[in-house]
């Protein structure tokens, strides 16, 4: 029997959202915070707001990459969530 990472365990079975496919990968932190914002609010698994469900899920990837993570990447991944903040915020008005 294979052994999954207790992460790959999280991210199934757990509250987490419903994430779009490659969503991580992306290159515009904007369209990371966009494909997010719509799980978070689409996601009849999350618990807490779409913000802090949607912020939890990437400071989680960003903390599971860890070292691991290229410079370039982790600053893409943490631009993104200024986006997401700033997306939250805006429909928020």
């Amino acid at each position: 029997m294979p052994t999954k990472k207790w992460s790959q365990d999280v991210t199934e079975h757990s509250d987490a959202l419903d994430l779009e496919e490659g969503v991580f990968t992306q290159d515009d932190p904007k369209a990371i915070a966009q494909s997010l914002k719509r799980s978070a609010e689409h996601s009849k698994r999350r618990k807490g707001t779409p913000l802090q469900s949607a912020m939890g899920m990437l400071t989680f990837y960003i903390n599971r990459a860890g070292k691991d993570l290229p410079n370039e990447r982790r600053r893409t991944l943490e631009d993104a969530k200024d986006e997401l903040r700033a997306l939250f915020d805006k429909s928020d008005d």
